[in-house]
């Protein structure tokens, strides 16, 4: 499935170049303002764990998630709810995401929205910086270590922040030979979607203590978000069990709160 996903993504990455060249991406970007302030990161370096709150409407472990899909104002509850950041899937064909909810919902809200794609080509990068987003993810087992390290200084360059995405001890390693600041670990086994966040409490002690540390995927209850707490992860991105709650902000409150 991943492999089939990345083939995806460089498909339509061909197109995007072939609607707006690099050059021409590069050069709408030149006329933004660059800030070293890097808000995604700060929004997931205080005190208390931090809650990434994704806006989903498909997966290709679930299917459809949410029918009834307003996405501008699931990321505005979201925000209400004191969510530190949003999470948005931009990936059309397998988690029937789109680029446009990313740029509508992050001039919209004030807090950092990351994009949610699997990056294969710097045009990403630079078109993420373009729709507004203030990160993007990097997968460590879809790219080398040489585009790893570039797309990484790209995305600091840019004023954006980047999750590099591990999933076991090795991409661990690689993560943080190219210097990354904030480290996701997948608790998702992404050849056969079982998840365990056991995943993220083994590979924390992996992590030096000056990196954000993010468990993904299998969130489901304080009780989750609390054993996590206790074993220094410093920020939690949760996308399921907010888009299937009909109450999104009393759910927040609950999974940070206990």
């Amino acid at each position: 499935m991943l492999d089939e996903i990345v083939e995806k993504t460089k498909e339509r990455v061909e197109i995007s170049k072939s609607i707006m060249p690099l050059d021409e991406l590069k050069k709408a970007v030149s006329l933004m303002e660059v800030s070293d302030e890097f808000p995604f990161k700060k929004a997931l370096s205080e005190d208390d764990i931090s809650i990434i709150a994704e806006v989903k409407k498909a997966s290709p472990s679930k299917g459809l998630i949410a029918e009834d899909f307003d996405y501008l104002a699931i990321a505005k509850e979201y925000e209400a709810a004191g969510a530190s950041a949003i999470s948005v899937l931009t990936e059309p064909y397998f988690f029937k995401g789109s680029d446009d909810y990313l740029k509508e919902i992050a001039s919209e809200v004030n807090i950092p929205v990351l994009r949610k794609d699997f990056v294969v080509d710097e045009y990403m990068i630079w078109e993420a910086k373009l729709l507004g987003a203030s990160a993007v993810l990097l997968i460590v087992s879809i790219l080398d270590i040489v585009q790893l390290k570039k797309y990484l200084d790209l995305a600091h360059d840019l004023g954006l922040s980047a999750i590099v995405e591990a999933h076991d001890g090795d991409e661990i390693m690689k993560a943080m030979t190219v210097g990354a600041e904030i480290i996701g670990v997948n608790n998702r086994n992404l050849k056969d979607f079982t998840v365990n966040i056991e995943n993220s409490i083994d590979l924390r002690r992996c992590v030096s203590g000056d990196v954000v540390f993010i468990s993904e995927s299998g969130i489901k209850t304080p009780q989750d978000v609390a054993r996590l707490k206790e074993n220094n992860v410093d920020a939690v991105l949760i996308g399921e069990t907010l888009m299937k709650s009909d109450d999104k902000k009393s759910m927040i409150s609950e999974l940070k709160n206990g």
